[in-house]
């Protein structure tokens, strides 16, 4: 991707507005060999188990009603890529193929500043949203992988980064419109359940 490309994009979402414009995050943008070294060190963590989350994860955290919607979503996916519900082993290689940033040139990854804690989450949604924005705008595609976070200390040698938590990564380029994946269209809640108007 061209670099005055990426760096309109990032400037562009740079304008995220935060609390008190304090922009608590560090983005960490990956190409060519870097991101060929950092894919190979990414599947190595994973194979090895070693997870090293920056913010704890547990499929706790989901209500009943997020889990209908996360299995329905699995269930478009794996439908379109032929792999079916008790098919672990291929399940299992889609999360090794997605270490490699689904063959997209490029991976950004974002960190949180600072504590790193809960006040800060709405500015790094802010950022992130404003940044897959940007993206679209530049004709790019974007996929926000929280599976790259959980080997934030693989993420931290081989780019070399010494502050901030790391929240998620971002595997982007121009989209390949023939493949099954891009072909899936999530589902979303109906205004009802999610939004109530006082007004």
């Amino acid at each position: 991707m061209p670099q005055d490309t990426l760096r309109g994009i990032f400037s562009l979402a740079g304008a995220a507005p935060s609390n008190s414009n304090a922009q608590p995050w560090r983005v960490e943008v990956v190409g060519g060999a870097r991101r060929d070294r950092l894919a190979d060190a990414l599947r190595t963590a994973h194979a090895e188990r070693r997870v090293t989350a920056d913010y704890p994860y547990s499929e706790d955290m989901y209500t009943p009603v997020h889990q209908e919607r996360r299995a329905a979503f699995g269930a478009d996916l794996y439908g379109a890529l032929g792999i079916g519900p008790e098919d672990h082993t291929a399940r299992a290689a889609y999360d090794a193929e997605s270490l490699g940033f689904y063959g997209a040139p490029h991976a950004a990854f974002l960190f949180v500043t600072g504590d790193g804690g809960p006040r800060l989450a709405a500015d790094a949604g802010a950022y992130l949203q404003t940044l897959l924005l940007a993206m679209t705008a530049y004709g790019v595609a974007s996929c926000p992988q929280g599976l790259l976070s959980f080997y934030s200390d693989a993420v931290r040698d081989q780019l070399g980064v010494d502050e901030g938590k790391l929240l998620v990564g971002i595997s982007f380029g121009y989209a390949d419109e023939n493949a099954p994946v891009n072909r899936v269209v999530t589902g979303r809640a109906a205004l009802e359940a999610t939004t109530t108007f006082h007004i």
